[in-house]
């Protein structure tokens, strides 16, 4: 049977430009064919009905027959007019779309009456194998894949290849890789049904780095200066030649690149140079001078706000160029500048200010006539770019309830250099508060979220008792402070503001599971728990307990320590931050107890039973603390009082200088602490300060009665007065970075200080509450001796003044009367979210203890280096690590650095 009469093979697009052309072809029948019934159908010219009577889809070896049928949607029955009708061209159509095969031909075989036969001929596209890469690294590899999405067992296109190619090569531009060639091949997999496997081909070449960087008609401000504001784009690190014998044509110490070198020579290759020149450089440093061409484009638009922050707004860079170096590829860009005329502020007016006179306002301004001209600067000032640091003119006015108050700058002059404005400004009325809601608590009680707020209805509405809030609800650690929402809803028909909070609550509870070997008895296993969002209240109650009663905004902490019968210790607080509920009155209760023996043999790694209940020292104790806060000087301040006492217990324990090795000793002592703090989210603070000075006291028994001093135990009732000081401050720098700009390097410096006196200078110090200074904030004897612990990364625990002298080990337990620290720390945040917080840091500190007022020294202390991790989960609290580097402990000749360095590890809490 003859069965060409029409065969259509078309591109997909042909099909989407005009499908229906290729009927009007006369070369669809093959020379072959003599049916002339099909030569009829095909020089048809009047219309005739005809009824497809069976349709034949051939060439599918895969897919479903059915489905393609239906795809194609020419189904046994349908009728049709020909000529006339593009119902084959429609089909032809549907196939393409849906890029599954290589080829769709149709062929009309048979024809008799009205009645046709119909074949599909279909060539499936082959889809993906096994796959590899060459070329790449692995970890690269892995970022291209999660880039292109390559699966096996998906359809291969055209599209699907030239996808791979652009973005292989994109992913390898963005990394300053100009000269990339990707090549794919293909072959049959035998692994796989009508598939092919790939291989993907890369050739990166090499980086193009950027030599020099170059300025031109920049004549009043300096190029180096405008090079620092191209943070993205920076050239090669210059290393500098030795000044022996060392082959440079420049002169001594003359800084220059590798490849100015070879450039200025021109008779050595790049490599060849270097191995040359390798045994004078001092140093060579690379990274960072890839030229990226977004990161390029963002620079020259800080180039232009920097200049237009001198007053240069009409600067421009009128052209720029890259031009390629020689057998190296690297580049050497040039920037030619219009720097144009440098403005200045004239006159400025106000209009339309009616609370405020002119006067007050220029003072908040802060911009004078002849000031240089800076607009960045003049919608800072007046409050248009928002900030939470306030001072602004739009501060001053929605901080006494003109939230409807609007201000804009009209240029009205200029003349030669100088830029007059008129402020004009539209008050408004004053808005008050009328609705404030809150939505996303599920466990915290509103009450608890309502006495943080001061956005209370009724009242003026005010930006700065908003922002206040935000920050005191951030500082409760139970929400996710990156989504704190007021939800400030204007009501300008009745002159009022709704308040809607959007809270997301997170875990804020914590767990310590720890284990750890040391401490003269061997191992000791850790148990704490810590509930931040407690309900007491409602410990009874059966329904409240899911899986612990919780909502009140109270904390719970249990904790116990122990390895057996050489030492157990257990320690219980409870805090009800807001008592009486009404005002910010804290009440803590506190209490413990612990034992240590001497009943571990270190040697033998056994408890002796017969010396646990012989030779120890048992501690009980329990406190008492009353938090207020204070409104004057402002109502950042804040006060406590503590009342403390602690028993101490001593079986056969010499550990006391004076004091009998058996006995009980008596330590009730009174504390006031005053402290203000303005940080703001404590886990990561980005700004604010905090200052604290106390003073712990004892009653002066020696004084009531002198005998005391020469009692055989006159440490019975021990007495002293310590004092305490400690600043902090964290200051930003530099711009918010992220997609999200939550990211800001901050710089913390801290300065702490700690002095004990005693009322008869016939006794002692108090072996009590000394200050034991060193390591990470690890204590000696499990801090049974209420020392006060001085962090000091990169030192053991010290008992010397002499920063010269630190051994790794401490014989006696006389720790210092007095101590000095200082603190610088760059932190950076890598994760900040509410399942965990994690940054980066690195510190300078330096600190010393002394015995006594005579050998006190300010300036004579130890300094340490290092470097950081810290990890903030909510479930686990605080972990951190520190590789710290003790300077005074570098002993030339010796062990140098590594007898100097020095791991440590905290968790739970930051030492002091």
């Amino acid at each position: 049977m003859q069965r060409f009469l029409l065969r259509l093979s078309v591109t997909l697009m042909t099909v989407v430009i005009s499908v229906s052309a290729l009927y009007a072809q006369n070369d669809t029948i093959p020379p072959t064919s003599v049916d002339p019934k099909l030569i009829e159908w095909q020089n048809a010219r009047n219309p005739k009905e005809y009824i497809i009577a069976d349709v034949k889809i051939t060439g599918i070896k895969h897919l479903d027959t059915s489905i393609v049928s239906s795809i194609a949607n020419l189904l046994p029955g349908d009728k049709f007019m020909h000529p006339g009708n593009d119902i084959f061209a429609k089909s032809i159509a549907n196939l393409w779309r849906q890029k599954l095969f290589s080829n769709v031909q149709v062929y009309v075989t048979k024809i008799d009456g009205n009645k046709v036969w119909i074949e599909v001929n279909l060539q499936e596209r082959p889809r993906l194998g096994n796959f590899k890469f060459e070329g790449v690294k692995k970890t690269e590899e892995e970022d291209i894949l999660g880039k292109i999405n390559l699966a096996k067992q998906t359809i291969i296109t055209e599209n699907t290849r030239r996808e791979i190619i652009e973005k292989i090569t994109k992913y390898f531009t963005d990394k300053a890789y100009r000269n990339v060639k990707v090549r794919i091949e293909e072959e049959k997999d035998t692994a796989f049904v009508n598939s092919n496997s790939m291989i993907i081909y890369v050739d990166k070449g090499e980086k193009v780095r950027i030599d020099n960087i170059r300025f031109y008609g920049n004549e009043n401000v300096d190029g180096l200066r405008l090079k620092k504001q191209m943070k993205g784009t920076k050239e090669m690190s210059k290393a500098t030649l030795h000044a022996d014998n060392a082959p440079s044509p420049y002169g001594e110490n003359k800084p220059f690149s590798f490849n100015q070198y070879t450039r200025d020579w021109g008779f050595l290759s790049l490599s060849k140079t270097k191995r040359l020149l390798d045994p004078y450089f001092r140093f060579k440093l690379f990274s960072g001078a890839k030229f990226d061409e977004k990161k390029y484009e963002e620079d020259k638009e800080k180039v232009l706000d920097y200049y237009n922050s001198l007053g240069y707004r009409d600067a421009q860079i009128i052209a720029d160029t890259q031009i390629l170096i020689g057998e190296t590829g690297n580049l050497n860009v040039d920037l030619k500048v219009e720097e144009g005329h440098q403005y200045y502020f004239g006159n400025i007016a106000w209009k339309g200010n009616a609370k405020y006179s002119d006067s007050i306002l220029n003072v908040v301004l802060g911009i004078n006539k002849g000031d240089i001209y800076n607009i960045d600067i003049l919608n800072k000032r007046l409050g248009k770019q928002l900030s939470q640091e306030g001072g602004d003119i739009s501060g001053l006015y929605m901080d006494d309830g003109y939230l409807f108050f609007r201000v804009e700058p009209v240029e009205t002059a200029v003349y030669n250099d100088t830029i007059d404005y008129e402020i004009r400004i539209t008050e408004g009325p004053q808005a008050r508060i009328k609705n404030v809601t809150i939505a996303g608590n599920e466990k915290t009680k509103d009450y608890v979220i309502r006495r943080e707020l001061r956005t209370i209805p009724g009242e003026l509405f005010s930006r700065a008792d908003l922002i206040r809030s935000q920050r005191e609800l951030a500082n409760l650690n139970f929400f996710n402070q990156e989504t704190i929402n007021p939800g400030v809803v204007p009501n300008p028909d009745d002159g009022t503001v709704d308040i809607n909070w959007t809270l997301e609550e997170k875990s804020s509870d914590q767990l310590e599971l720890s284990a750890g070997w040391g401490g003269g008895i061997g191992l000791t296993g850790t148990l704490g728990v810590t509930f931040n969002n407690f309900s007491i209240r409602n410990i009874w109650k059966k329904s409240a307990w899911d899986p612990l009663p919780t909502g009140d905004g109270q904390k719970l902490s249990l904790r116990v320590q122990s390895n057996g019968r050489a030492y157990r210790s257990y320690s219980a607080s409870f805090t009800e931050p807001w008592l009486g509920g009404k005002k910010r009155n804290s009440l803590t209760f506190g209490i413990n107890s612990s034992k240590y023996s001497s009943a571990f043999d270190p040697l033998t790694g056994t408890i002796d039973r017969r010396k646990s209940d012989t030779v120890y020292l048992k501690t009980t104790g329990f406190s008492v603390a009353l938090g207020k806060q204070l409104k004057w000087p402002d109502d950042f301040f804040s006060i406590v009082y503590t009342v403390n006492y602690t028993q101490y217990k001593r079986r056969n324990y010499g550990i006391f200088p004076g004091a009998s090795p058996t006995g009980t000793s008596n330590n009730l002592s009174f504390k006031i602490a005053l402290q203000r703090s303005s940080v703001f989210n404590p886990i990561f603070p980005t700004s604010g300060s905090s200052f604290l000075a106390s003073v712990q006291f004892t009653p002066p028994y020696t004084i009531f009665n002198p005998d005391l001093v020469k009692s055989a135990d006159p440490y019975k009732n021990p007495e002293y007065h310590k004092w305490r000081f400690n600043a902090e401050w964290y200051v930003p720098l530099g711009k918010p970075m992220g997609a999200e700009k939550n990211r800001q390097f901050v710089m913390k410096l801290a300065a702490k200080y700690g002095f004990m006196g005693r009322y008869n200078k016939k006794l002692d110090y108090s072996p009590f509450e000394r200050f034991q200074v060193g390591d990470a904030g690890l204590t000696n004897n499990f801090g049974l001796l209420g020392y006060d612990i001085i962090a000091h990364r990169g030192y053991p625990v010290y008992q010397s003044s002499d920063p010269t002298v630190n051994p790794d080990q401490q014989s006696a337990q006389n720790f210092f009367t007095i101590f000095n620290k200082y603190q610088l720390e760059l932190r950076f945040p890598l994760v900040t979210n509410p399942s965990s917080t994690i940054y980066a840091l690195t510190f300078f500190e330096a600190a010393n203890g002394w015995y006594n007022y005579k050998d006190y020294n300010p300036f004579r202390l130890r300094r340490s280096v290092g470097v950081g991790m810290r990890f903030f989960l909510p479930m686990f609290g605080l972990l951190g690590f520190d590789y710290g580097v003790g300077l005074d402990r570098i002993q030339p000749g010796q062990n140098g650095l590594k007898g100097a360095t020095r791991f440590t590890f905290m968790l739970g809490f930051e030492p002091d």
